[in-house]
């Protein structure tokens, strides 16, 4: 790999580093009790925001409490995190190809694994309701991204800021490969 993509890889790497700093997704309630609306914020390490109220609100439904410290994921997310900086500098020091294809196929397969428990979160969740609850709902998922109405809630999920840091340093690592081939291309036919 020549300069200009090492440099490519290194931005794309280190860019990760501001995905500590910013939430990854946000759940937005909205009912005619609360206007202005509710939310969670989920990290890479914890949940902020309305988790007092909304775990309240959940309490009326069956649905048990969400508590950050019973999630694993919050422990083990920013080391993964800073193992790909890591791997991504490593790439662009050493300059091998199959080094970036395999940064590129292990995000793929992180991002897959992250979307597919966050999704098993909600549903377990909305499915594993308690049958004692004052307001009786039969099993559902809140949206993994979208919107969704659940009794008198309008529930909103999407990606945050740190989530689009993610997918900028996956297209940024992308572009440095297609760079790569298209320059060894030109070269072949010289």
């Amino acid at each position: 790999m020549n300069t200009k993509t090492r440099i490519i890889i290194a931005i794309a790497a280190l860019l990760l580093i501001l995905s500590y700093f910013f939430p990854l997704w946000q759940i937005h309630l909205i009912a005619p009790q609360y206007p202005g609306g509710l939310n969670m914020y989920i990290w890479q390490h914890q949940v902020t925001g309305d988790l007092g109220i909304i775990n309240v609100i959940n309490h009326y439904i069956g649905m048990k409490k969400i508590v950050p410290d019973e999630f694993p994921e919050f422990a083990i997310i920013p080391y993964i995190t800073g193992l790909m900086i890591i791997f991504g500098l490593v790439v662009a020091i050493t300059g091998k190809r199959i080094l970036l294809i395999l940064w590129l196929i292990l995000f793929g397969i992180l991002a897959v694994v992250g979307v597919g428990d966050f999704y098993l979160w909600l549903y377990d969740y909305g499915h594993n309701l308690s049958p004692d609850a004052p307001i009786t709902l039969d099993g559902f998922t809140p949206p993994l991204i979208g919107k969704k109405i659940l009794a008198n809630f309008i529930v909103y999920s999407f990606p945050t800021i740190s989530m689009y840091i993610y997918a900028a340093t996956i297209l940024l690592a992308a572009a440095a490969l297609y760079y790569t081939y298209r320059c060894q291309k030109i070269e072949q036919k010289k």
